[in-house]
């Protein structure tokens, strides 16, 4: 460390990890507004919060498997503070957006847009409901990030007309439910449709129309929606791959081949 630099707090790395989740790899950069906001509710530079970010990005599996590396000299508290945060996302996530709505001077509740006619007044329901809530607002925003705002089947790129869809339902798969490798950005049609498995993607990351699809949909118009991106591949995103684990069951348990 130079001389006069100071050390980043265990706080300080919860919020830029965060951060880190919800930027595209790409837009890591001193004149991201998300950055400059960041660093000032901090107290620290852009450039900082910047090589901050780029340390994680040394951890980061996903980028490991695509040959692109974070910056180096990361510090063992990063470390740390990347395995926790990676291997328990439900409660650290929801953590770091609490603690970020504190130094905001807010709750997590008006930061995450929750409306309070919708939430119970108090107690132990109103907790778990909120935390179910900003935790998939967590889940949208760094899967919207991870794709560049950019359906993986259509090519659509305006947030507003995309979700972030699971390929392991939410029902089904309690561990992975904020797992980045489980979800894609996909906009709500073709969410629709994926769900009820006319829609999947196989393991050479290709789109899958099931035939069924034509005993469902009559009018040639309205079946060119599906079936035009049949045998295509999907959109890839920059980092957190859907993993070949999730898409198998996909295929397996929900396809209607």
């Amino acid at each position: 460390m130079k001389e006069g630099q100071k050390l980043w707090n265990r706080e300080e790395l919860i919020l830029a990890i965060n951060l880190y989740w919800k930027l595209p790899f790409g837009k890591i950069h001193q004149r991201n507004q998300e950055v400059i906001k960041l660093a000032q509710l901090i107290g620290r530079s852009p450039s900082s919060v910047v090589y901050k970010l780029g340390n994680f990005g040394s951890f980061d599996p996903t980028l490991k498997n695509r040959g692109v590396g974070g910056l180096k000299n990361a510090s063992k508290l990063d470390k740390t503070i990347w395995i926790e945060f990676y291997n328990d996302l439900e409660n650290s996530s929801y953590e770091s957006e609490v603690l970020r709505a504190k130094l905001e001077k807010t709750t997590v509740e008006q930061m995450n847009n929750l409306s309070e006619d919708e939430l119970p007044k108090a107690g132990i329901v109103r907790d778990r409901i909120v935390k179910v809530r900003v935790n998939q607002a967590f889940f949208r925003k760094s899967i919207l990030a991870s794709y560049g705002n950019t359906c993986c089947i259509s090519g659509l790129n305006h947030p507003d007309f995309l979700v972030a869809g699971h390929i392991v339902p939410w029902s089904v798969d309690e561990k992975n439910r904020l797992n980045p490798r489980n979800g894609i950005c996909i906009n709500p049609l073709h969410d629709r449709a994926f769900e009820l498995g006319y829609i999947t993607i196989d393991l050479d990351y290709r789109i899958r129309i099931s035939p069924k699809i034509n005993d469902l949909i009559k009018n040639d118009d309205q079946l060119g929606f599906f079936k035009k991106h049949d045998r295509t591949p999907m959109i890839l995103p920059g980092r957190y791959s859907p993993d070949p684990e999730f898409l198998k069951y996909h295929m397996e348990e929900r396809f209607k081949g």
